[in-house]
């Protein structure tokens, strides 16, 4: 990942930064890395995600389509 700073303006940098980190899930995957994690929790928290997906793409092709 890579951000350029323009003008010696470290703080704009920063925020982009965050923001792209933010986009690629990279947060969420240092505080789910940060324990032991174990594999009936992962097992559990994959199968959520997943279902959280299906419905976000559900839901997205009912206001699409109508239907």
């Amino acid at each position: 990942m890579q951000v350029f700073v323009r003008n010696n303006d470290i703080n704009a940098a920063l925020r982009v930064l965050k923001k792209k980190m933010q986009r690629e899930g990279a947060f969420r995957e240092m505080k789910r890395r940060r324990a032991y994690e174990k594999p009936s929790e992962r097992r559990a928290r994959e199968t959520a995600e997943a279902i959280r997906r299906h419905r976000k793409m559900l839901r997205r092709r009912l206001e699409r389509e109508g239907y």
